[in-house]
């Protein structure tokens, strides 16, 4: 992911402003971005970014696909770049070259086999951890509960026991994915996992379930910032952006696949003399290690290093797309090359990144964001239940809700992109819950009609995620390798303290009056928090400018030259609101 974005403009003054919003703009009023010395662009045959075209339905009329695609950047002034050369252990060194130039057409063509290649196996391993995390759902429908002697509170205590554990591996995981490397540590984390999911096939009771929720957890902590971190090697920033809000689809799509496959699996019940669920968590464990071990062969480390025995001696990809991916991400993000793919984050390292104040307020968003609808979601199917629904209609009824939730997210993080404007559309979200929470708040929903019911939770459920959004906004404001290391494992780790909060909410059954109406509050409060975010984004951007534009060109450049401010500490940096 990145923070240092290649859409360069000229101003009135002398000054360069790269930019992410695609709009023409002074110093005083840049959104994100970096702001550089001036530079004589125009002789450089550099693109302009306007003419940059993310979807195919904007290549229409007007569009140039041999224009070039090379956007201006701070290694266009030899001045400017010698400040941000590559280190010198940097993986994909042998391929940057400042001079390089490419077309549209060769750096869209480069897009699509890069989503080909990493990003459709990206999809397929996320869908493996939400089959394996999310199937308890699907188990407590077959009677699971009173298999193993348990109850309610006990399957509170199992959704807290994973969150909790999650929480605690997400940043040991990224700093090992850090060390070791992402392509490595993912399909050992895959592979490991999958193992304690089918060997759920075996529970005996609520210790052994209680530990085997724990031990899951730990292993699969960190695999959703690992991977964020493993993409942002191939994306830029608006790419990746829109890319992960592809692959939380994936997830909500594993959610659908999970229905079915629950439908028919808890159908095995009395197979061999065993219950559905046990069957269940053994055949979903057993596709994930499949799945974990072929990882280790099509996980490559770099754009630049994709030559193995699976993928071909000569690799993915050729010489002359090898040099177009480094050069327009490290043209975008100059910080990516800042350490290699197998650098470990030192004590010191780790503790700047978690000192790093000007992104708490999204660590305080992914705390409370999905709060409001994460309670409701664990207990739907147990909520169906009680509403008279049977085991497999249940399962099944879960879908709509699931793929309402697919195209509001990717609505969102579309127009997020195009907006250029982040916390509205986490704001619109809340927005969009609250009336349903407070309806069954305000309303006995077991008391209604059960498909009145079903539709209420379907649209509630439906709401537009703004997850991926936040995680591409997280990552903008980090502005470095080392900090978007661990911020990425931050903000999750907040989203998980989060999900541990949602997981304690419903105590008062069958009605959970008292739960809703904290959900409510909590709703509203998050309102106040995305006000909060965008308020703070602003002020800090306007500080930084006052002070920049005071400064002479000579006084720029010194800063430039002997500056200590590393990361989104630096003057010439602005955030992403």
């Amino acid at each position: 992911m990145a923070t240092v974005l290649t859409r360069a403009f000229r101003t009135e003054g002398d000054d360069l402003v790269v930019k992410s919003d695609g709009l023409n703009s002074s110093p005083s009023d840049s959104k994100e971005g970096i702001l550089l010395n001036s530079t004589v662009v125009e002789n450089l045959g550099l693109g302009v970014p306007a003419d940059e075209k993310k979807f195919w339905w904007q290549r229409g009329r007007g569009y140039d696909p041999d224009a070039v695609a090379t956007l201006p950047s701070v290694f266009d002034d030899p001045e400017t770049a010698k400040h941000y050369q590559p280190r010198a252990d940097w993986e994909n060194l042998h391929r940057f070259d400042p001079s390089a130039r490419w077309t549209w057409r060769e750096e869209y063509a480069v897009i699509r086999k890069i989503d080909w290649r990493i990003m459709v196996f990206a999809c397929i391993m996320f869908m493996s951890l939400e089959l394996d995390r999310s199937n308890l759902t699907q188990a407590v429908t077959d009677n699971f509960l009173e298999d193993l002697g348990m109850n309610t509170n006990d399957y509170n205590w199992g959704n807290t026991v994973f969150k909790l554990s999650f929480l605690c591996a997400e940043l040991p995981s990224q700093l090992i994915s850090k060390w070791m490397g992402p392509d490595r540590w993912i399909p050992t984390q895959m592979v490991l996992w999958s193992i304690v999911a089918g060997a759920q096939f075996w529970l005996s009771g609520r210790s052994s379930f209680l530990a085997c929720r724990a031990l899951l957890a730990l292993l699969q902590g960190g695999f959703i910032p690992d991977m964020i971190l493993y993409l942002s090697y191939f994306y830029k920033h608006g790419e990746l952006s829109l890319r992960l809000g592809f692959w939380w689809t994936a997830m909500s799509i594993a959610d659908i696949i999970a229905s079915f496959l629950g439908a028919g699996l808890l159908d095995l019940r009395g197979h061999l003399g065993y219950a559905g669920w046990r069957w269940l968590f053994l055949i979903e464990g057993l596709l994930t290690l499949v799945l974990g071990l072929i990882a280790f062969a099509l996980m490559p480390p770099s754009p630049t290093q994709t030559a193995n025995w699976a993928r071909g001696k000569k690799g993915w990809f050729t010489e002359r797309e090898e040099i177009i991916m480094v050069n327009r991400v490290i043209r975008e993000d100059p910080s990516k090359s800042t350490m290699h793919n197998r650098q470990p984050i030192t004590p010191k390292l780790l503790w700047q990144s978690l000192t790093d104040y000007d992104l708490w307020p999204l660590y305080l968003i992914g705390l409370t964001f999905q709060i409001p609808m994460t309670t409701p979601a664990q207990y739907l199917t147990l909520t169906l239940k009680g509403l008279g629904f049977g085991t497999i209609k249940t399962n099944l009824l879960v879908i709509p809700s699931t793929v309402g939730h697919i195209i509001t997210m990717l609505a969102v993080t579309y127009l997020s992109e195009v907006s250029g404007q982040l916390w509205i559309w986490g704001l619109i979200a809340q927005l969009w819950g609250l009336p349903f929470l407070s309806y069954i708040y305000a309303v006995n929903i077991n008391s209604i009609p059960k498909w009145l019911a079903f539709g209420i939770m379907t649209v509630l459920l439906a709401y537009p995620s703004t997850h991926a959004v936040q995680v591409g906004w997280n990552s903008r404001n980090s502005n470095s390798v080392r900090s978007r290391t661990v911020s990425a494992a931050m903000y999750n780790m907040c989203c998980q303290a989060g999900g541990i909060i949602a997981s304690n909410i419903y105590h008062d059954r069958p009605r959970y009056r008292r739960g809703n109406r904290v959900l409510v509050s909590i709703c509203a409060l998050n309102v106040g928090i995305y006000v909060f975010a965008k308020v703070y984004y602003v002020v800090r951007n306007l500080r930084r400018d006052r002070v920049w534009n005071a400064m002479t060109e000579a006084q720029r450049a010194e800063y430039l030259t002997t500056t200590t401010d590393k990361g989104n500490k630096r003057l010439d940096f602005r955030f992403a609101s």
